[in-house]
């Protein structure tokens, strides 16, 4: 196709995805201080917030809206400048990845939206998905520095 550059496609691209990653890195902050909150009697710490657990979980959740977001926009984003510079998807294994990680993160957002007392499954599934999140981003990073270069001129 003869098409305009996608160059500024792929700065919104590299922006969205350091900011997925800082809010992966803050979500786990957030998280991991829920979590020593609510399994401890006395937390070790103070919390500049003053509604304790609340506050957090309001941030945490802000941040997680954020994230979900961003990744949607990377997918639209990693379609749009597919199709038009290649004309078809799957050129690389960054789509799977990219897929994955989507996936990953919807996941992690709706057993969130089901944490309560009466579902202790939720946690472990929003815990779980995470986890593996971090692979997930780790794999799609990779993938796209290689997608990256065939852009460069």
């Amino acid at each position: 196709m003869n098409l305009p550059s996608f160059l500024w496609l792929w700065k919104i691209a590299a922006w969205s995805m350091g900011l997925s990653l800082l809010a992966y890195l803050l979500l786990a902050v957030t998280g991991f201080w829920m979590f020593r909150n609510r399994t401890s009697p006395h937390p070790s710490f103070i919390s500049p917030f003053t509604e304790g657990n609340r506050s957090v979980r309001s941030l945490h959740f802000l941040i997680g809206s954020c994230m979900v977001s961003l990744v949607l926009l990377l997918l639209l984003i990693g379609i749009i400048g597919t199709l038009g510079h290649f004309g078809s998807l799957g050129h690389s294994s960054h789509l799977i990845a990219g897929l994955i990680a989507v996936v990953l993160v919807l996941l992690s957002a709706g057993s969130a939206l089901l944490i309560n007392a009466r579902r202790p499954w939720a946690r472990r599934i929003h815990v779980g998905a995470n986890i593996v999140l971090f692979f997930g981003f780790v794999w799609v990073s990779i993938t796209g520095w290689s997608v990256v270069q065939k852009y460069l001129p």
